[in-house]
């Protein structure tokens, strides 16, 4: 849901800086069908139902989907941005690895938002010492914000990058870096 925010804020700022939103139907994500399986295997591992019935089978669909839609960001990181995002997304996959298949939360970041584990799998855990701490979900978003959840450093590199990717698209001038592919209409390429 964090990737959510800079996808918006992609969108404000690259219209405010002159960019066009018809550009981004234009760009061509290689490997795209991959990212959504992995993204719709999340979806539904974190449905209730799936979530109450899954049991351990959660952390290696969980893993598994997310190294996926690595896979797929790193194939398209000429993409301006979408290299912060692989970092964001492998600084992530390494905390969950670490942590045998679960992000850990902070405690007091859960605190802060008056939340807690839910019952079933959740890709979030309270570990008391958890590997690669700095890595984890140790930060809270201000409760009034909607869907606000913890988030980790990587979420804010997944998030910034993703802005910068929607932004430069939309400006059309990533389209000189990009095989053809990728070029704006109206381009030759590289």
């Amino acid at each position: 849901m964090f990737m959510l925010y800079g996808l918006l804020a992609g969108v404000l700022i690259g219209r405010l800086a002159g960019g066009n939103l018809a550009r981004l139907e234009h760009v061509a994500i290689r490997w795209a069908p991959l990212a959504m399986i992995g993204l719709l295997a999340q979806l539904v591992l974190f449905l209730q139902p799936v979530a109450e019935r899954v049991g351990e089978l959660g952390m290696p669909v969980y893993v598994a989907s997310t190294a996926l839609v690595l896979v797929v960001v790193v194939r398209n990181a000429r993409i301006p941005g979408l290299a912060l995002v692989a970092a964001g997304a492998a600084s992530n996959l390494a905390a969950i690895v670490a942590n045998g298949g679960y992000m850990p939360a902070s405690a007091g970041a859960l605190a802060a938002l008056g939340k807690s584990i839910s019952a079933g799998y959740s890709n979030s855990a309270l570990v008391p010492a958890p590997a690669l701490a700095p890595l984890t979900d140790v930060f809270a978003m201000p409760r009034w914000v909607p869907f606000a959840n913890v988030f980790s450093i990587g979420d804010v590199m997944i998030c910034v990058g993703v802005a910068v990717a929607v932004v430069a698209l939309m400006r059309g001038g990533a389209s000189r870096n990009l095989p053809r592919t990728y070029s704006q209409p109206g381009t030759t390429g590289p």
